[in-house]
Formats: C-alpha cells, sequence, structure tokens
C-alpha cells in the first residue's frame, strides 16, 4: 500500500479579507473524499506552511485517473466561517513516483466566472511508502477499538454512578408556604463539575455569552415577583426592628440600657443601645440570605449592656415556616408588637415589655435591601459597616460660571500713582481653588481695561465665594492689591442662551469688598470700581469625563433638557475568578464591590467579603437622552472596612489607603439593538506595570427599552452637546482645565456622601489620565488608522491590477462598466447607493451579535515592551533616573523624526502645488501654463464624453503598450520646487 504525499509549503499575493489589508490562511486537500488540512497563517498575505498532508493510495493506475484539488481559504469567526481566495486542481498523472519531487507553483484559479483571485501556491506532491503493512494495522486498529469499547462501558458506569449519587443529594427545594398548594417541587439536578483546559491567551481575554435563568415569576406565571428581571432572584429573611416600650428596670443600676440582638443559627446581628431608656426606637433592618440559613427559628433577645452576656431582659421566638413572603410591588409589611416572653422567670407576674417587628421573606429588590444589615458582613464591625452597603449617588450640578473683567476706574496704588510708574494693573479671579489671571492691562493709567474672558466649574449649593483681586506688579515678583471683590454666587446673573448679560459696576475695597456694603461705608465719597459681567451660564454641557466616553450631552439648564428616549437597565450579576488582592490572616482575600456610573446616576453595589466569586445580583435603571453614550461599570477592592481610613474586618491589620482597581466594562449604547437583553461575561483586564493582567470576569444582563423610535432617530441628525457649545466653542486647553476643575469637583463632593465614593474610584471611572502620552496608545492609534485606510488600499491594489490586466476577465468588464456609466453619466450615483445598500444588507446577516469589550490586540497591550509600560504608568514630571529619561528621550527624539520627515514631504507636495503659479521656476510654471490653455481648447471643442473615454482607456491600456518608467506628469511634478531649501 502506498500514500499520497502533499505538502503545503507556501503561498503569495493573496487577497485580503478580513478588513485590515490582510488574510488568516489555510489549505484543505481533497483527494478520493479524503480532506484533510493544514493551520491557519494569521495576518499575512504570504503565508508559509510547511506541512505535509498524507491520504491513503489503493494503486498508481487509480491515482491517474483522479485529480487532487487544493483549496485556500480565510478563516473567520463570523458565519460563514470561511471565505474562498482560490483553488488548483491537479491531475493525478503528473504526480512523481519519488519522494523527491521538486517544489511546484500553481497560480490560483476563482471557482466563478466573475470571481476575483490572485496569488500562487508553492506545492510538493509525491509518492510515499506507508510504514504499516495491513495485517499490522488490522490487529491495531482491532485491538484500540477493544480497548476503547471497554474504557467507554467503564466510563459510562462511573456516569451513571454520579448522576444517581448527584441526584441523591440535590433533589430537595426551599418552597415558602403559600406556595405549597400551587405548586409542587422540582428536583434541581447539577452537573458534575468537569476540569477543562485552560484557554490559550487570546480566548481568555475574549467576551462570552452567558447562559442564566434570569427574573423569577409568581407559580401563575401572569405577575413578575418584583421589577428585578435581568437578576437571579435571590431570598432574604428580613428582620426589622422598629421600638420597645415598657422595659422593665434593671434593679441594680436603677434605669436600662436596652439592645436588640437578632439570633438565627450561627449569625448574631445587635441593634445601638441607648442610656436609661424605658421606650428606644431603633427603626434598623437585618437581611438573612435564605441560602445560608442553618435553623428553623428566628430569636429576638432584648438586652441591658449592664447585664451579663447570657442574660437577656426577654424574647420573641419566629417560626420560619410561619414567616410570611412579601415581594414588591406589593405594600410594606407593617410591623407588629409582640409581648415578650422569659421561660427562665414565667412564674414571677412580671411584665418583660413589648417591642415592635416586621419579619418576612423577600428579595433583593427589597427597599429595605440596600440599608440592612447583613449577615454575610457581620464580620465588619465599626464605621466600616456603611462602607459594605449599596448606595446611589448623583453627580452635583454643575454650571460654567462666565466672568468678562472689561475695565476698573480710579485705582489707588499705594504710595500714590507717582511712586509706582509705570502702572502694570492685573485681575485675578479665584473661586475654591480655580485661580485664573488676565494679562497686563495695556492701558497703563489709573482707569486700566482688559475685556477678558474667564470661565469657572460651580456646583450646586454655591458655597465658595468669586473673590476678584486688581494688582499692581511693583517688582518682577511682587504684586500689591489695590482693590478686592468678594462676591457670593447667589447673586450671579443665570443665563440659558447666547444672549449677553448686562454688565454691572462693583465697588472695590482694599481689605475686601462685598456686593452689599456696610451702611456706614456708603458715606464714602470715593471708590475704586471694576465693571464685569456676571452669569452662570446654563446652556453649556459641563463635561466631568472624557469626551471618548461620554454618557450625558444635556445642558445644565433642566428647562432646555428633552424628553428621553429610552431607557437602561443594567443587571449586575456577579464576578468569577477574582485576583486576591490583599493578604488576610495569611492568605489572600478581595472584598469587592462595583461602580456604575452613567449621566449624573453614579451607583454602588454592597461589597461581598472574602470572596473570589461575588454575587451581587443587583438591577438598576436610568433614563437615557441620547444614545451615543457609553456607561462605565467598574470593580474594585474595599479597603476601608473599618470605616474612615484605618481598621477594617476584625482580626486583620490596617488596610491600605486606597480602593484598589479590579477592571472596568465599558458599553455604548448606539451598539445594542433595542428590547433585547445581552447577558455576557466580560474580561476585567487591567495594564500593570508588568503588562496587561486578566484579573477576572464580571456577568452583566443589559437592556436597553426605547421608548420612542420617532425621537431617537431624530437625535441622529442633530449636533452631539448643545448648541452654545458651537455658537460660542471654548477653545481646547480651556477644555481639558474646566473637565479637571469638574472632575476635582465631583471627586470632592461624592468624597463626602456616605458612604463615600473616593477619589481614587472616581478618577478611575472618568479616565482622568486618558490623556497622558504613551506610546503603546499612539502605536495603537497608528494601527487604527492602517486599519481604517486598509479599505481604500485594497482598492487601490484592484484597480492596479485592473491597469495591469493580471485579471483580463475583471478588465473587460471594467472596460465595459466604464464606457456605460460614461455614456449614461446619470446612472453614477444611482449605482454607487445602490452598491451601498447591496453591501449593508449583505453584511447585515454578519452584523455584530455581542456589545464591544477591551480589546487587547486592538490596544496593542499583549507585545508593549516594559520600558514603554514604565513610561506609560510614570508621573508627571518623571521621578524615574536621569539615564532612564534620556533614553526614553532620545526614542521619542526618533519617533518624531519620522513624523517630522512624512510631514515635511506632504508639505512639499503642496508647495509644488502652489509652485505650479507661482513662477518659482519659470520654465515649469511656463509649460503649465501653455498646457493649460492647450486643455481648455482641446476640452471647449472636443465633446466631453470623448476626452473621458479616451483619457479612462489611455488609463486601462494593455501592459504591453506601458513603460515601466514614470509617466511625464509624474515627472513634470517632482521636478517642481519647493521650501525645503529654505529651511536651515
Amino acid at each position: 500500500m502506498m500514500s499520497l504525499v502533499v505538502e503545503v509549503v507556501e503561498a503569495h499575493d493573496l487577497i485580503p479579507k478580513d478588513g485590515e489589508g490582510s488574510a488568516n490562511s489555510f489549505v484543505e486537500v481533497d483527494f478520493e473524499n479524503q480532506r484533510s488540512r493544514t493551520r491557519t497563517a494569521t495576518k499575512t498575505l504570504n503565508p508559509v506552511w510547511n506541512k505535509k498532508l498524507s491520504f491513503h493510495l489503493e494503486s498508481l493506475d487509480a491515482l491517474k485517473k483522479q485529480s487532487i484539488e487544493v483549496s485556500v481559504y480565510n478563516e473567520h469567526k463570523s458565519f460563514p466561517y470561511r471565505n474562498f481566495l482560490g483553488r488548483v486542481r491537479i491531475p493525478g498523472s503528473t504526480v512523481s513516483g519519488t519522494d523527491e519531487e521538486a517544489l511546484r507553483s500553481f497560480q490560483l484559479e476563482k471557482r466563478w466566472f466573475f470571481s476575483y483571485i490572485r496569488g500562487e501556491i508553492s506545492l510538493k506532491i509525491y509518492i510515499s511508502p506507508e510504514p504499516k503493512t495491513p495485517q499490522i494495522e488490522a490487529e491495531a486498529d482491532a485491538a484500540g477499538e477493544k480497548q476503547s469499547k471497554k474504557q467507554s462501558k467503564e466510563e459510562e458506569a462511573v456516569e451513571e454512578v454520579k448522576k444517581e449519587e448527584v441526584k441523591k443529594v440535590v433533589t430537595t427545594r426551599h418552597i415558602s408556604k403559600h406556595q405549597v398548594s400551587s405548586t409542587a417541587a422540582v428536583p434541581v439536578v447539577m452537573s458534575p463539575t468537569t476540569m477543562a483546559p485552560a484557554g490559550t491567551p487570546a480566548e481568555e481575554f475574549k467576551l462570552k455569552e452567558a447562559r442564566l435563568q434570569l427574573g423569577e415569576r409568581w407559580p401563575t406565571g401572569d405577575k413578575p415577583a418584583s421589577t428585578y428581571d435581568l437578576v437571579e432572584q435571590m431570598n432574604y429573611l428580613y428582620v426589622r426592628v422598629v421600638k420597645a416600650k415598657d422595659l422593665p428596670v434593671n434593679p441594680l443600676t436603677g434605669g436600662v440600657d436596652p439592645y436588640i440582638e437578632v439570633k438565627l443559627g450561627n449569625y448574631r446581628g445587635t441593634t445601638k443601645h441607648f442610656e436609661k431608656k424605658n421606650n428606644p426606637e431603633w427603626n434598623q433592618v437585618f437581611a438573612f440570605s435564605k441560602d445560608r440559613i442553618q435553623s428553623s427559628v428566628l430569636e429576638v433577645f432584648v438586652r441591658d449592656k449592664e447585664m451579663a452576656r447570657d442574660e437577656y431582659m426577654g424574647k420573641v421566638v419566629f417560626e420560619l415556616n410561619e414567616v410570611p413572603t412579601r415581594v414588591p410591588p406589593d405594600s410594606p409589611l407593617a410591623a407588629q408588637w409582640y409581648r415578650m416572653e422569659d421561660l427562665r422567670r414565667a412564674g414571677d407576674g412580671k411584665s418583660r415589655g413589648e417591642v415592635m417587628l416586621a419579619v418576612w421573606m423577600g428579595t433583593q429588590a427589597d427597599e429595605a435591601f440596600p440599608d440592612a444589615w447583613h449577615a454575610d458582613a457581620a464580620a465588619v464591625q465599626g464605621e466600616g459597616v456603611y462602607n459594605v452597603r449599596s448606595k446611589v449617588y448623583v453627580s452635583p450640578k454643575l454650571w460654567y460660571l462666565c466672568v468678562r473683567v472689561i475695565e476698573a476706574q480710579d485705582l489707588l496704588p499705594n504710595g500714590g500713582a507717582e511712586a509706582h510708574s509705570p502702572l502694570e494693573f492685573t485681575a485675578k479671579a479665584q473661586l475654591g481653588n480655580q485661580v485664573l489671571k488676565t494679562k497686563v492691562s495695556p492701558s497703563r493709567t489709573l482707569s486700566p481695561m482688559w475685556n477678558e474672558d474667564m470661565v469657572f466649574v460651580a456646583a450646586e449649593p454655591f458655597e465658595e465665594m468669586l473673590v476678584l483681586t486688581v494688582e499692581n506688579r511693583v517688582a518682577s515678583a511682587k504684586d500689591e492689591i489695590v482693590g478686592r471683590l468678594v462676591l457670593p454666587l447667589t447673586a450671579v446673573e443665570k443665563r440659558f442662551d447666547h444672549h449677553p448679560v448686562h454688565s454691572r459696576w462693583f465697588n472695590l475695597e482694599r481689605y475686601g469688598g462685598f456686593l452689599e456694603p456696610d451702611p456706614r461705608r456708603r458715606e464714602l465719597r470715593f471708590a475704586s470700581r471694576v465693571h464685569l459681567r456676571l452669569c452662570l451660564n446654563g446652556a453649556y454641557h459641563v463635561m466631568d469625563e472624557s469626551t471618548m466616553y461620554i454618557s450625558d450631552t444635556r445642558p445644565t439648564a433642566r428647562q432646555l433638557w428633552k424628553h428621553p428616549i429610552g431607557v437602561l437597565e443594567v443587571g449586575i450579576l456577579g464576578a468569577g475568578g477574582l485576583t486576591p488582592m490583599k493578604t488576610r490572616d495569611g492568605r489572600g482575600a478581595t472584598d469587592a464591590y462595583c461602580v456604575a456610573k452613567y449621566s449624573q446616576k453614579w451607583v454602588r453595589t454592597r461589597t461581598i467579603l472574602d470572596s473570589f466569586a461575588p454575587r451581587w445580583n443587583e438591577q438598576y435603571t436610568w433614563e437615557v437622552y441620547d444614545p451615543c453614550t457609553v456607561i462605565t461599570i467598574g470593580v474594585f477592592d474595599n479597603c476601608h472596612l473599618g470605616g474612615g481610613g484605618g481598621g477594617g474586618v476584625s482580626g486583620e491589620s490596617k488596610p491600605p489607603a486606597k480602593d484598589s482597581r479590579i477592571g472596568k466594562v465599558r458599553i455604548r449604547l448606539s451598539t445594542l439593538e433595542t428590547d433585547r437583553i445581552y447577558t455576557h461575561t466580560y474580561p476585567l483586564i487591567v495594564l500593570q506595570h508588568s503588562g496587561v493582567k486578566k484579573m477576572g470576569e464580571l456577568q452583566l444582563a443589559v437592556r436597553f427599552t426605547c421608548l420612542s423610535l420617532m425621537n431617537m432617530v431624530y437625535l441622529y441628525g442633530h449636533p452631539l452637546l448643545p448648541k452654545m457649545h458651537y455658537l460660542q466653542p471654548f477653545s481646547v486647553s480651556q477644555l481639558d482645565n474646566l473637565r479637571y476643575q469638574a472632575m476635582s469637583i465631583v471627586a470632592a463632593r461624592l468624597g463626602r456622601a456616605e458612604p463615600p465614593l473616593r477619589r481614587e474610584v472616581v478618577e478611575y471611572m472618568l479616565d482622568v489620565d486618558s490623556h497622558m502620552w504613551s506610546m503603546r496608545r499612539s502605536k495603537a492609534n497608528f494601527f487604527r488608522i492602517v486599519s481604517v485606510m486598509s479599505g481604500v488600499v485594497a482598492t487601490l491594489r484592484w484597480l492596479d491590477d485592473v491597469r495591469w490586466w493580471r485579471n483580463p476577465v475583471t478588465t473587460v468588464l471594467v472596460h465595459v462598466l466604464f464606457v456605460i456609466l460614461l455614456w449614461y453619466p446619470e446612472l453614477i450615483l444611482p449605482t454607487v447607493f445602490l452598491y451601498m445598500f447591496l453591501i449593508g444588507v449583505w453584511n447585515f446577516r454578519f452584523r455584530p451579535r455581542h456589545p464591544p469589550h477591551m480589546d487587547t490586540k486592538l490596544s496593542w497591550a499583549e507585545a508593549v515592551h516594559p520600558d514603554e509600560l514604565d513610561e506609560e504608568f510614570d508621573t508627571f514630571p518623571t521621578t524615574r533616573p536621569h539615564d532612564v529619561a534620556r533614553m526614553r528621550y532620545d526614542r521619542l527624539r526618533s519617533v518624531a523624526g519620522r513624523i517630522q520627515t512624512v510631514v515635511g514631504d506632504m508639505a512639499a507636495q503642496g508647495e509644488r502645488m502652489q509652485g505650479l503659479l507661482s513662477w518659482r521656476d519659470p520654465r515649469a510654471t511656463a509649460l503649465f501654463v501653455v498646457f493649460c490653455l492647450a486643455a481648455a481648447v482641446v476640452l471647449y471643442v472636443v465633446p466631453f464624453r470623448a476626452v473621458a473615454l479616451v483619457a479612462g482607456m489611455h488609463l486601462l491600456r494593455h501592459p504591453r503598450f506601458r513603460s515601466k518608467m514614470p509617466s511625464v506628469p509624474s515627472n513634470f511634478f517632482k521636478r517642481l520646487p519647493s521650501r525645503i531649501d529654505s529651511l536651515l
């Protein structure tokens, strides 16, 4: 027996198919219904495989009657998963009988008449004897088949045993009392866990679709159990402790210091205590996860702080199977008075008092859930309890304070005008930590004029004052205060359009001025004055985040808001595979929480303690005013479990001062289909000094609901920002400074909330460092441009192939199409738009099914140099040693030198265009002028269609009539002068 060997060596000049000017090609060989393929060579048009493919061959006579078909394909992820790049059919009669066949090259052929194929493939095809005899093969196959059957029977037996064990363990389901009559228990069978091999690094950073059972319903199936239909339902036992009355007095102390202890199995939760109070009020809620309940009895004790630990004044006992179930939108369960009991002193006849309680079974959709004490956070003590709760924040309302300093009058420098000659007056305005200063007045008099604009960011409520100071420069580094004005922002007029407000005069005082000065000073007949135009402009959108990831485009003034066009719902399900972020009791630990930011609303989930796979299952809703916005969701490690900046979980040391970042996800709403639930697992990717690292995965459920399709379509034709950004735009430097100030104000305000949303979290969510220099980002942006231009480059290559007749049939068809469009020019634009329509309809089948996510390959994070990473994480100004800074400076000079050369070449081409008529080269300009005159005469006399036909045919002429030398127009243009000769 023999075997046919097809050695696939390489291919050249394939067609680009991946949209980036390259292809992911592989070769499939078919011989007598035997198919085999090579590996995929990625991102190249000249792949090299060097792969030997063997096929069973009966005899040489059979080979002569058959043919070998070699096909080249481009592999991609979406349907139909591969594109045809060409094929070769080789008759079997041409195959050599030895294994010393020389390398042969074949031109790739097309499959259909109108297909465009190019390139060639190099192969070695020969016959080789098979290493095994048929008898040995048959015996080996028989033995292998018996062994495989034996192993499969053993595996089936083991699987049956495993399934029976699993069914025995988890066939029960907890059912509420009111559900027993309406539904039967359904066994929940869990499949045994199997270990899978670790994925490749490329697969590790990819988005994955999650199949989850979201949203619970009543047994009848017609009423939603809650509005939390994007998350998995989590059941909790809630205990609301309202107040107590008529508590007995401790005979030893003459009073009572009461507090409540709620006990459920091994979990104990306590309220705060009151001193010497018989009728205390607590209004505190305790939540116990139903999955962790290990007792059938709930006990509520009333204790005295002065009593021993085992003593109590009374208690109330609840049987859990009698606790009612309440799910929103049901009304809250009313609290009831319960008489306390003490079986140890049942016969003394004394009253133990009463306590008002409410006990019910609910879900995470309950109103009491965010502020409840959770049993899984029982280890947190002190003020750290507030830092683990979920919270909704609202960004402060930001305004642009526009100040135009027009002029001042009757200024009085110290020592008189004669002592300071010349006079150099400047005006300085300060709002909080924002300070802006005018230039020196060009009029060196006691009534200077500036007429300069200053813009500040102000936040409601307006707590800060605008301080305006007029100064006179008396020395090179010394300014003397001439007058001062302190103005409250509540007295500043608000503006909602582009019309200017009226200017006003304010009195300046040497040691501080006010809008309404002291009446005792009104008797003064002389005072310095300043002329200002002030307004709080609400027609702008105050940007506190990068414009690339903007989540809100509305102006500040609510009167200018449009109606919402949709609703965004996000279910934060959970995370998995999180990296240990700190050490606790000698082992790694992570206390993770999520922060989501969209528009002015920030949400923070509760902190799940000591878990690498936390489950939050919290759902939040935002109104959407513009679909071209981005929601940002970040995951952080809570390092403030002891409250403030120190302490922590009992038994642990003081945590670091800042919450550690675990990862971030961005979702652009315009990439989502409306009324569809997206349930995906997003990789949490962080760029560190050591390189890119996956910190875990985040599971999200997202739904974008459209309220008005017409309003949404209407928005696509309108500017992204309010019209004031276009009528009276700010400069780029102004916008950068104002954005930084707005971010600082938002971080300061949110840091004062309870629990605080700390500055490091706000900065990470708002991408405060997105404008910093990075060699990695520069490379990524460059290759983004290359990818965008790849279609244009591919079109130019195709036109060049048509010009050089590399595919004669295609060139002939282009000739025919050119003549048709030339004789019927009214078909050009309809043909172009019809072509784009057909392309769009065709691409609808391959439209993206998943939202975009962080792409490490696009970001150039996988192959970045360690020194470039260290440079990216460097501070500004640099803190690295001088040698490192010098090396980076030289590298930057090298990159800038190449950019400088390219920019210089572009400038030279433009200057040559200008030089055509500038008479800098008199002979070249004279030739061009004569040519223009001749062209005008010819184009006037000869019909345009004839000229276009001749030009087109000349451009598409056969290579036999071409020369490899540059054309005459090209030679003429390159000889034109440029201004590069004038550079130093």
